[in-house]
């Protein structure tokens, strides 16, 4: 008996716990690709590897003639730093968003307050 490669791929996701709409956005597909797949019941070989790895699942014991455990680990480990990388860079440009936001208010919090010690408050205009 032949296995139908959509419904384990389908039967993995939803015991993952994993949205749709979520796997489709990190495997930069369309929610309708992956209803499709489930239907197939031959799936490529790369589409189900870039699932396992979407989920950081190791499709290796249900397709063992597919895959081998240390193609899964490999993978998970180049994309375990690559993850970790693009964290840190959003992180930091979350802090640099905040960090320019406060220097910008306070440069006009100080010129409010320059213009205000001068007498000339009424004719200042805000900027927002």
């Amino acid at each position: 008996m032949n296995k139908h490669c959509g419904e384990i791929v389908e039967k993995t996701i939803r015991r993952n716990g994993c949205s749709i709409s979520e796997l489709a956005r990190l495997m930069k597909v369309n929610r309708r690709s992956i209803y499709n797949w489930f239907n197939q019941p031959k799936l490529k070989e790369d589409v189900i590897f870039k699932i396992g790895c979407a989920l950081a699942h190791d499709f290796s014991s249900e397709f063992p003639k597919l895959f081998s455990k240390e193609d899964f680990q490999e993978a998970f480990l180049y994309n375990g730093k690559l993850k970790n990388s693009n964290r840190l860079v959003e992180e930091q440009e979350k802090v640099n968003y905040w960090k320019d936001k406060y220097i910008a208010l306070l440069e006009e919090y100080n010129q409010i307050l320059s213009i205000n010690s001068t007498g000339k408050f009424d004719t200042m205009v805000f900027s927002t």
